[in-house]
């Protein structure tokens, strides 16, 4: 049953680079901010809202301030010379096409899709590839509906700032859902279906609907799970509480329960700062009376969250609002990586140090995880075998599933940051490190023809 929605004024409005100088908060920032924003943005996706900057930003702890970070474009993001040459094009008035050329050029420098995403999880329906689809793992579909390609705020570490730029070639997206029903029927191996994004929930209710309910038919029964991944329920509650369409929204919800599915709401929550407003919880609250779970998932990132006690806090409150403690990520090699990871030792040390801190109900926090090629790679600890330290690591999830949850050991590396920096500890480790050359040249081959 779905509960009436509290009255809240919508008021908050998008704010981009082409808006950012006309709000008070602008006046705030040092000349040296208001150039990194400008400057930074012309390369990597900068996109907030007006909630963001009025709930969730401390003003007087910027540029500290962990949700500053988290939305606003940072000079440290680029490298010095890519920093010059963007800023003496975009302050010295250089024409647009200039400038898009420059920032083109270091897009295809920063990984714009790590692990295979273009190569090898794009799936063929009938022969031809299949747009707006990838399919890694064998359970699972990823789905990017072309209307949810965009997000209410951009995250600046987001590992799909590729999906924001403007660049057609890098863009996952499709309308042809007829195309997702006849590979799903074609695939009954595959239980779960997730939208993602960009953000499906910026989707009107009635376009959301459009693509979710075909996967409720008999014809389907083999979906069981169908997951929404989204950042709306943090940076814009309001799409569940106060929107025209929020009580539609959660009437969709309850017809995907009612029909024997699960519904995952994959929140991506990277502070708890982000569960602190009464409307960030009143959503929480009128998502759940649907049915449906929330899961909460973030990468530990530098100057945001690379602290176990905010991580503590997070999965504590999730718990006590309902909510499903799920992941936590390593920083992706992809973008401003070199701005936000940390060294894999620091991430896993920062994940024991919360853990130890929160009861059993939270302790069903999966990480740290990296979403590497060859699969999703946990590491379980560091540890000696004879005088020769090692990270013991295992696949929560992989392309080749005989692999799954078999543990294997790396040689210990302090300022490794990324799978592919670990070299295998023994000859019997190699098989968990391998990336199959010949297919990955294949596909490049293919794909650039």
């Amino acid at each position: 049953m779905i509960v009436q929605s509290t009255e809240i004024p919508r008021r908050y409005q998008a704010v981009t680079r082409e808006n950012i100088k006309k709000l008070a908060v602008w006046s705030r920032l040092s000349p040296e901010l208001q150039e990194a924003v400008m400057v930074v943005s012309a390369v990597l996706p900068f996109r907030t809202n007006t909630y963001v900057i009025d709930e969730l930003i401390d003003w007087d702890r910027v540029p500290d301030d962990p949700m500053y970070q988290l939305t606003f474009p940072q000079r440290g993001m680029l490298t010095a010379r890519q920093y010059d040459r963007m800023a003496g094009l975009v302050l010295g008035g250089a024409p647009r096409e200039e400038t898009q050329r420059a920032a083109n050029e270091i897009r295809f420098q920063l990984s714009p899709h790590p692990a295979g995403q273009l190569t090898h999880n794009r799936p063929y329906l009938d022969g031809e590839r299949l747009d707006g689809v990838q399919h890694k793992y064998r359970e699972t579909v990823l789905f990017f509906p072309s209307q949810g390609q965009t997000c209410h705020a951009y995250c600046t570490f987001c590992f799909r700032w590729a999906q924001f730029v403007g660049i057609s070639d890098l863009r996952f997206a499709s309308r042809e859902v007829d195309k997702l029903i006849r590979y799903l029927k074609q695939h009954p191996e595959v239980s779960d279906v997730l939208f993602t994004g960009g953000d499906p929930m910026v989707m009107k209710a009635r376009t959301l609907a459009a693509y979710i309910e075909p996967l409720l038919t008999p014809e389907l029964e083999h979906i069981r799970n169908i997951r929404i991944g989204t950042k709306a329920v943090a940076y814009w509650p309001h799409r569940f509480v106060s929107d025209p369409d929020s009580d539609e929204v959660l009437r969709l919800f309850d017809k995907i329960v009612a029909s024997g599915r699960h519904l995952a709401v994959m929140g991506h929550y990277n502070h708890p700062v982000e569960l602190s407003s009464p409307i960030a919880r009143e959503a929480i609250r009128r998502i759940r009376a649907t049915g449906a779970n929330i899961r909460m998932q973030s990468p530990v990132v530098r100057h945001v969250n690379d602290d176990a006690d905010a991580w503590a806090e997070l999965w504590r409150t999730g718990v006590q609002l309902g909510m499903i403690p799920y992941y936590m990520f390593v920083e992706r090699d992809t973008g401003a990586r070199h701005y936000f990871e940390l060294p894999l030792v620091r991430v896993w040390e920062i994940y024991r140090e919360a853990y130890n801190q929160v009861s059993g109900l939270a302790r069903n926090v999966r990480g740290p995880s990296m979403s590497a090629f060859q699969g999703k790679v946990r590491i379980l600890g560091v540890t000696e075998i004879g005088a020769d330290p090692v990270f013991i690591l295992e696949f929560l999830q992989a392309r080749q599933p005989e692999l799954v949850r078999i543990p294997f050991f790396a040689r210990y590396d302090p300022e490794a940051t990324w799978f592919d920096q670990l070299q295998p500890y023994r000859e019997s480790d190699r098989p968990f490190f391998e990336e199959r050359p010949k297919q990955v040249l294949d596909a490049l081959v293919e794909l650039t023809a």
